[in-house]
């Protein structure tokens, strides 16, 4: 039963991600909007690269478990080293949110989401233009801030 909700998990995750690309694509053809991405358009931020990175990611662990549900196997190699090095490679050294599985390192993801949180809330308070100028709110709604 535990693979079954992993599986439906990552399927909610992916679904998730692909909603937040597929409303930053909408929100990006606006031209008053344009103007806030000028030179390199939005793919100049890390923020929206680890978004696409996610998508790809959780995409790929997605297919992994369909296919080990289907297949009958306990493992895909092709697609298993495919996600770990997804995972080595990119989406653990350039985010915060992981995979979840219960292993000893899941300290150290915790200490990075809160040094992210942390960080970001912290400068917020301070001086929230070093972090998130007003001008963004016309463009990105509070919940889409958050939920990137």
């Amino acid at each position: 039963m535990t693979k079954t909700y992993t599986c439906l998990y990552h399927f909610l995750v992916l679904s998730w991600y692909v909603f937040l690309n597929h409303y930053l694509s909408m929100q990006a053809e606006d031209p008053k909007k344009l103007k806030i991405f000028v030179n390199g358009g939005q793919w100049k931020y890390l923020t929206f690269l680890n978004l696409l990175l996610q998508t790809i990611f959780y995409g790929v662990v997605c297919l992994e478990d369909v296919l080990k549900r289907v297949k009958g196997k306990k493992d895909i190699k092709f697609l298993t080293a495919l996600r770990d090095l997804l995972f080595a490679t990119l989406a653990f050294p350039i985010s915060t949110k992981t995979l979840i599985e219960r292993k000893p390192t899941d300290a150290i993801f915790v200490f990075d989401s809160q040094f992210v949180f942390l960080s970001f809330w912290s400068l917020f308070l301070y001086n929230r233009e070093l972090v998130y100028p007003k001008t963004l709110d016309d463009f990105f709604p509070v919940w889409f801030n958050h939920a990137m």
